[in-house]
């Protein structure tokens, strides 16, 4: 079912969600199925999965040369979403990416979603690789979401890269993407990623998961936003506890997020992870709850396949 019909459905009933990662390659995809059966209490209509593209590693080759290679540390993507399927009977949202695909992958990979019967994709750029200081194509591929969703319509218009191609199959995927309520971090101002957002929107997004964010003012005026520059379809709000002293530094420097300074202060008192993730967890919950009385139609929880934290705050909200 596409998200667009299970927001039709949910009536004002706000519903669960949440997104997980493929396992690192050699794992196996029962640790995923674990994280998952202890969150389906909560009747998640859907569940996204993360796509990761390949990174580079330079080995010492000898005679003072280096080797590069090319390594994807968690494949499994499209099989994971076949297999959540088939396992649970909901929709698995594969995500997708400009980095890492020329067209000609883009729309094989469409191509193995709709055999499939996978009817949404979250379409998104990507980082840059590691050892890039700003995002590159790859080459003949897509160098903004925009393009990528641009595609992505039209195969659903029955548009192939061959245009020889005749009757050829119109695929019918629903497409979302990401919204950044406090401006994505290469944004020069947040008019200007409003006016990106609408240019996905354009190209036939029909809806919104936004970056993380801790402040729920951020998320409602970001959508006052987008409303008044006439982007109407829905904004889903993507949530994510904290559970490291860690990521109080990390989260700000590698997502370009605030924290509230109430949750720092809480976050410092801390003596341990244990009393972190404890704090993060009451945090999402008051989150959760002023969000949900808003009448948002999905909560989306960013649970980096891990349950214990995500099914506390859910236990609590649903």
């Amino acid at each position: 079912m596409k998200i667009t019909d299970h927001i039709k459905n949910f009536a004002g009933a706000t519903q669960f969600t949440f997104e997980i990662l493929p396992p690192l390659k050699g794992q196996s995809i029962n640790a995923l199925y674990n994280v998952i059966d202890e969150l389906m209490e909560f009747n998640p209509p859907f569940i996204d999965v993360t796509y990761h593209r390949e990174e580079h590693l330079y080995k010492d080759a000898g005679n003072g040369l280096l080797e590069m290679k090319v390594i994807k540390k968690r494949p499994g993507t499209v099989g994971i979403c076949a297999a959540i399927q088939g396992k649970y009977k909901i929709d698995a949202i594969p995500h997708i990416l400009c980095g890492g695909f020329s067209k000609e992958d883009t729309e094989n990979f469409l191509i193995d979603l709709d055999f499939l019967e996978i009817d949404n994709v979250v379409a998104l750029r990507g980082d840059a690789l590691k050892n890039e200081t700003y995002f590159k194509a790859t080459p003949d591929g897509h160098n903004y979401a925009n393009e990528l969703v641009g595609q992505i319509t039209d195969l659903n218009n029955g548009i192939y890269l061959d245009e020889e191609l005749q009757n050829s199959h119109s695929t019918d995927f629903c497409i979302g993407v990401s919204g950044y309520p406090e401006k994505h971090m290469e944004a020069p101002s947040m008019e200007s990623d409003i006016h990106f957002l609408k240019k996905k929107v354009a190209a036939g997004a029909e809806y919104v998961v936004t970056q993380m964010f801790f402040d729920n003012q951020k998320y409602f005026d970001f959508v006052k936003q987008v409303r008044k520059e006439g982007i109407k379809v829905p904004i889903i709000p993507g949530l994510k506890p904290l559970s490291t002293l860690k990521q109080l530094n990390m989260i700000p420097h590698r997502f370009h997020v605030d924290l509230p300074e109430a949750l720092v202060k809480e976050v410092i008192k801390c003596k341990d992870n244990k009393a972190v993730k404890q704090v993060g967890i009451e945090w999402c919950i008051a989150q959760s709850k002023e969000l949900k009385e808003s009448q948002v139609p999905f909560l989306h929880y960013y649970s980096m396949s891990k349950s214990d934290n995500i099914k506390a705050i859910g236990r609590e909200v649903f």
